[in-house]
């Protein structure tokens, strides 16, 4: 690329944009941050919408024509909101975007404003040189991905699917950034897992019913205990091993390129002999059912009537029927549950023309990258897209040092970039956006 400063400095501007999303509907908004994008790609000649799905829940989304218009269009997708950040916590303002110790700081450098600024250098410096993609890009940066999606994706897929039309890939978060491990023999490996399937999200409410009373007396039907139990036995629960295409490919695959026996009937085996490249893979060999939230009684020596739990349960593609069947069977007496949040799983070729062109790209860039389909164990807009026929990638691509916290930093305290892995990853996406 001409300038890859660009892409420290817009990143820079966007991270200013105070987009904090506090969840159900509470947000500052992400309009004046869509309205900076949106000027940007007005500058490099491209046509941008902004559509409002709220008053300053705002999206924006443009389309860059392509040499070839007979090819499908790639969906390039990206959020613009962020979670909170508590500024007596951080090191820095979490919207000052300091430039401190070859990183650029604050709220939202790695999730995602990093790759919305990668690919308004990207679209801009194809301006400045006069070039044009292979095929039509849509381009869409999206309110309210960190709560549910309601104001954002979910909104523009709802109500605007015409949008994408021609769209048959997708990229977004989270993968194509340098994950470090050592293999059996202590030779460095530079890991870039792709994302090419993500878990359902199944947030589930349990309501516990009883009798109310004194807390004084016996009481065979406390509702609290009731959920308690309840709780406890979904916590306890070992889900079976349960390996996707994706999970399996990353296992076997990472096990040849480490040189680790793979033994696909002991899962939990393999893991700990992958060693530091596990944490890639541990949280997707099985369904999860996790308790986060509880609220019951009012007073401390009256037994309630209910009792609410709620539970992060996050589930593989073509698991959904047996885990909920699971769950029903775990509930004791009197506990019932409902969906709060359904969005099934999401998965995309592992071998397929887009993997290899991500790969490509990358190892243009860095030519000893190990490239590994992975599957996410959170849940990312993919989930918005998938059902209009998109198949979604999670390639955000990004060089990162080793002992980088990447991971840890994503809605952690002083979140941060490194300046360099901004622009290898502005030169990886203008690679794979212009010539795939």
């Amino acid at each position: 690329m001409s300038d890859s400063r660009d892409v420290v400095d817009l990143c820079a501007r966007l991270i200013r944009f105070d987009t904090t999303n506090r969840g159900n509907g509470d947000s500052e908004g992400e309009r004046e941050a869509a309205e900076f994008v949106a000027g940007v790609l007005e500058g490099a000649g491209v046509e941008a919408r902004i559509l409002e799905s709220a008053p300053r829940r705002a999206n924006v989304v443009a389309r860059v024509p392509g040499e070839d218009p007979s090819l499908p269009a790639l969906l390039v997708q990206g959020h613009l909101d962020v979670v909170p950040a508590d500024a007596s916590d951080w090191t820095v303002d979490p919207f000052s975007a300091e430039l401190r110790d070859g990183c650029l700081w604050g709220r939202g450098a790695v999730d995602m404003k990093d790759f919305c600024a990668m690919v308004l250098s990207v679209v801009s410096d194809l301006a400045a040189t006069g070039r044009r993609p292979r095929r039509d890009l849509v381009l869409a940066f999206v309110a309210d991905e960190e709560d549910q999606g309601a104001y954002g994706a979910h909104w523009l897929t709802d109500r605007h699917p015409e949008l994408f039309e021609g769209c048959t890939a997708a990229i977004s978060e989270s993968g194509g950034y340098t994950y470090h491990v050592r293999a059996a023999d202590g030779r460095p490996v530079r890991l870039y897992p792709v994302g090419t399937a993500e878990r359902g999200t199944a947030h589930l409410r349990l309501t516990a019913r009883g009798r109310a009373g004194h807390g004084s007396r016996r009481n065979d039907e406390n509702a609290v205990v009731r959920l308690v139990d309840t709780l406890h036995a979904l916590a306890a629960h070992r889900w079976p091993v349960v390996l996707t295409p994706a999970v399996r490919a990353f296992l076997q695959r990472t096990g040849e390129e480490l040189g680790v026996e793979v033994d696909l009937d002991d899962v939990d085996g393999t893991l700990a002999r992958l060693g530091a490249a596990a944490p890639l893979a541990e949280s997707t060999v099985r369904n999860s059912t996790t308790p986060t939230m509880l609220q019951a009684g009012y007073k401390v020596n009256v037994i309630p009537g209910d009792a609410t739990g709620l539970v992060d349960t996050r589930v593989l593609p073509g698991t959904e029927q047996a885990l909920l069947e699971q769950v029903d069977a775990l509930l004791g007496p009197g506990v019932e549950r409902e969906f709060v949040t359904y969005q099934p799983a999401v998965q995309a070729p592992v071998d397929s023309p887009w993997f290899d062109a991500m790969a490509g790209a990358l190892r243009a860039e860095d030519p000893e990258a190990v490239v590994v389909p992975y599957c996410m164990g959170g849940g990312t807009d993919a989930k918005a897209f998938a059902p209009l026929g998109i198949d979604c990638f999670g390639f955000a691509p990004l060089w990162l040092p080793e002992g980088f916290p990447y991971r840890a930093l994503a809605h952690g305290v002083d979140e941060r970039v490194p300046v360099e892995g901004l622009r290898f990853g502005a030169r990886v996406l203008d690679r794979l956006l212009v010539s795939s």
